[in-house]
């Protein structure tokens, strides 16, 4: 593939990490969810039998949350909220019809996107933690009934909604034209930059601006030795 004039946005690090994670996640949520409403059991079919479903569930949980802590350190630094993203966000009605102002400078993520990540951050967090107690071969015994049901009906709702943010992130996604492809490639154009992420397409403007000076200068020097 021709990157030239195309600006790296996800390392493929984190474009793997990501692609390891929705995988994950569509499993554990439909087995979370035959478990939560043993009515609907084709939702177990993807890891087999309600009696695998239980065992693998919280594994899978497990793994989702060491991905997540992963994604966390290689992208907390972009994600946090500067006053910018309270301009951005009183502008969410011309955001929301696609006028997104170019007065406003964003950085790698903009305000809603911030948001989703702390949301998806904290909300897995609750699933581990509860998650646990209520994981009858290993911790539940430790604790009382009333502790376990309480787990249970916490885990329950932040499960709904985290659900409820992915698939409300992967709209978002379709919506944004480029963004798909900028995550499977991970490139994006200057133009995708410049207009969805000002400040970032600037700072990273900066670093190509400098690299071509440092290139030409280097082949200068060889020139003259030669």
């Amino acid at each position: 593939m021709n990157n030239k004039g195309m600006i790296l946005r996800t390392p493929l690090i984190v474009r793997f990490c990501h692609v390891f994670i929705v995988i994950l996640f569509i499993i554990t949520a439909l087995s979370g969810l035959s478990l939560f409403f043993p009515s609907i059991k084709a939702f177990a079919l993807v890891l087999g039998t309600p009696q695998l479903v239980r065992e693998l569930h919280p594994f899978l949980g497990c793994i989702i949350f060491i991905l997540l802590m992963f994604m966390l350190i290689k992208l907390a630094h972009h994600n946090i909220p500067n006053k910018d993203d309270v301009r951005w966000l009183k502008s969410i009605k011309q955001v929301v019809a696609g006028k997104e102002p170019e007065d406003i400078p964003i950085g790698k993520y903009n305000a809603g996107q911030k948001f989703l990540f702390w949301c998806i951050m904290s909300l897995i967090t609750v699933l581990l933690v509860t998650g646990l107690v209520m994981w009858r071969r290993y911790f539940a015994d430790y604790f009382s009934v009333d502790i376990v049901r309480i787990a249970i009906f916490f885990h329950s709702l932040a499960a709904i909604a985290l659900i409820l943010l992915i698939i409300g992130h992967a709209y978002m996604a379709m919506w944004v034209k480029g963004s798909i492809k900028g995550m499977i490639t991970g490139y994006v154009s200057r133009a995708w930059a410049r207009k969805n992420h000002s400040k970032w397409y600037h700072d990273e403007m900066k670093d190509v601006y400098q690299a071509e000076l440092q290139s030409k200068a280097e082949n200068s020097t060889d020139a003259a030795q030669k």
